[in-house]
């Protein structure tokens, strides 16, 4: 359907640029190049997005990951053409981001982080008046509103008001209202913020399985690193406006080096970080309050070491945990700060080997 076009009009089709044509040759859902978007505050400019790359080919789920501040929501609003870019191109569901954001909007579902829905619409009414400003004929819209609520377990509650429904019910709600049109592409901001982890893994379910059944394209920005690891093909982590690395969750926890272990100990924790350090390959050695954690090679093969070396040394250790990379230590290694709030980590240096 195309509403531009008066009655008995047949619409030219428009000729593609040459990198949106190269884009769609490559089975490229998103490429952009140099996106970038500053604001004035104060009389002193901000970059919030410094100049990224990067591609999202037809069919993956690509989680955006980064602190608050990071530029996440700023990079999704340009590409959702909410914020029009302060330089760079792009090309979005086939579709010039800056020629033609009408195409990318027709092309393309946007679940806000706030969530889309009016409180006092009725879930229903709600699904079908989406489906009709995408051109969807009445009974189309009947149609697919009702094949969502199967799909999103939103069954029975069509007459129920948007404000009486749970968290996890509103997000479900928001992310049928971006899909009521079965776009090519989803772009989805913290879609599970707030949540209960119940609630959150349902909501990872019902993703799976949209995208399984539809072969969508799914663009996810988040600051919850399990759902990135359990979802993402491929993750960009962004630090300050730029991209800072990029891949497969495995191929960025195979950049950290070793294994962390964490010791608990009754008291005594400077002396038990000396020993961490005293280990063969020990690395990046903290200490939080009564809690000392290192990285080790292997630390399997480090812990019968470790537990020798406390217990020559007397101190008392209340608790160990060894565990594989994550993707916060992957952020800790390229930023050298962790996506994770909590208390600061005191390195152990020569100087206070020293103290």
């Amino acid at each position: 359907m195309n509403r531009s076009k008066g009655p008995g009009t047949k619409a030219e089709p428009r000729r593609a640029p040459p990198g949106e044509r190269s884009a769609r040759e490559r089975g490229l859902m998103i490429q952009v190049r140099g996106l970038a978007r500053s604001f004035t505050l104060r009389g002193q400019t901000v970059d919030a997005v410094r100049g990224i790359d990067f591609d999202v080919a037809a069919g993956e789920l690509v989680g955006f990951l980064g602190p608050n501040g990071a530029g996440k929501t700023t990079t999704l609003r340009m590409l959702t053409t909410l914020l029009r870019p302060t330089r760079g191109s792009g090309t979005v569901a086939g579709c010039d981001l800056l020629a033609d954001p009408q195409g990318v909007r027709r092309r393309i579902g946007y679940v806000a982080q706030g969530g889309s829905a009016w409180p006092e619409s009725k879930v229903g009414e709600e699904i079908e008046l989406q489906a009709r400003l995408y051109g969807l004929s009445k009974t189309e819209a009947r149609q697919r509103g009702a094949l969502l609520a199967e799909r999103l377990d939103l069954s029975g509650l069509d007459q129920r008001l948007a404000k009486t429904l749970s968290g996890g019910q509103r997000r479900r709600l928001d992310i049928a209202l971006g899909m009521v049109h079965e776009p090519d592409l989803v772009f989805l901001d913290e879609p599970t913020s707030g949540l209960d982890p119940q609630s959150r893994a349902n909501l990872w379910d019902h993703v799976r399985r949209m995208r399984a059944e539809q072969g969508m394209t799914v663009f996810l920005t988040t600051h919850y690193l399990d759902e990135a690891d359990a979802l993402c093909d491929r993750i960009l982590v962004t630090d300050e406006g730029t991209i800072v690395a990029e891949g497969t969750p495995d191929e960025l926890k195979d950049r950290v080096a070793g294994d962390s272990v964490t010791v608990e100990v009754a008291d005594r924790v400077a002396e038990a970080a000396e020993v961490a350090c005293g280990l063969p390959g020990a690395h990046e050695v903290t200490v939080v309050a009564e809690t000392v954690r290192f990285r080790v090679p292997r630390g399997d093969a480090a812990l019968p070491d470790l537990l020798r070396a406390l217990d020559s040394h007397r101190i008392t250790m209340t608790s160990v945990k060894v565990n594989r990379p994550t993707l916060d230590d992957v952020f800790l290694g390229l930023t050298g700060r962790s996506l994770r709030d909590g208390e600061a980590a005191t390195p152990v240096t020569e100087a206070t080997h020293a103290a």
